[in-house]
């Protein structure tokens, strides 16, 4: 399995000190500094996923659960959108952030805010966040937003205006416990329902007819 390339300077540097503190005898903090240099390479793990090929398909942006699917009101650069599915990730989660369609990305937005907890509902509106506007083939726009929670303190968003990226292809992440909302127009139909558990370019959100 790999690592995302933007965990890699603090894994090397977490377990440069690991070997450092068993150098000089301090056995129990080496262990420490072992052991979280594991769990931060464990968060930052990429795996590769089994991309569905249908056309009409909409893939869950990243893995978590299905905390929210509500009616997208008057969504700001999202305006057309019918529905919002809210997928929080827990820190167990793998956080890479994959595209939910093909197509070109449309609109990219980056707005400063709160770290709420991701999981409450007003983190939608309030906490920091990095909006994709992606229209595919047939026209379509669909939205994706990368939200900061508690922990997250940064999002990495890997593609800009014009880019044009392949369903499942890797778009970004964000570090540490956070929020990824996806936005779909009328006429897409819902595939999942709360509480649900998912996993980014791989299961299926929604479907248009």
């Amino acid at each position: 399995m790999s690592i995302a390339r933007e965990g890699h300077p603090l894994i090397f540097s977490l377990g440069a000190a690991a070997v450092v503190v068993f150098a000089i005898g301090l056995t129990w903090i080496g262990i420490v500094v072992a052991l979280v240099t594991l769990a931060v390479a464990a968060f930052f793990r990429d795996p590769e996923r089994k991309i569905p090929i249908a056309e009409n398909l909409v893939l869950a942006p990243a893995d978590g659960k299905v905390v929210s699917i509500a009616p997208a009101n008057d969504a700001g650069l999202f305006k057309e959108a019918a529905t919002r599915i809210s997928i929080f990730l827990s820190p167990l989660d793998v956080h890479i952030n994959r595209m939910p369609v093909a197509g070109e990305i449309a609109e990219v937005y980056y707005k400063h805010g709160r770290f709420l907890a991701a999981y409450k509902a007003e983190a939608s509106e309030r906490n920091e966040q990095n909006a994709l506007k992606i229209v595919n083939g047939a026209g379509r726009s669909i939205g994706v937003v990368q939200i900061a929670g508690v922990m997250a303190r940064r999002i990495v968003c890997r593609v800009k205006k014009g880019d044009r990226l392949g369903r499942g292809e890797r778009f970004g992440l964000i570090m540490f416990g956070s929020r990824t909302d996806t936005y779909l127009p009328g006429g897409c139909s819902v595939e999942v329902v709360e509480g649900q558990r998912v996993k980014g370019g791989e299961t299926i959100l929604g479907r248009f007819a």
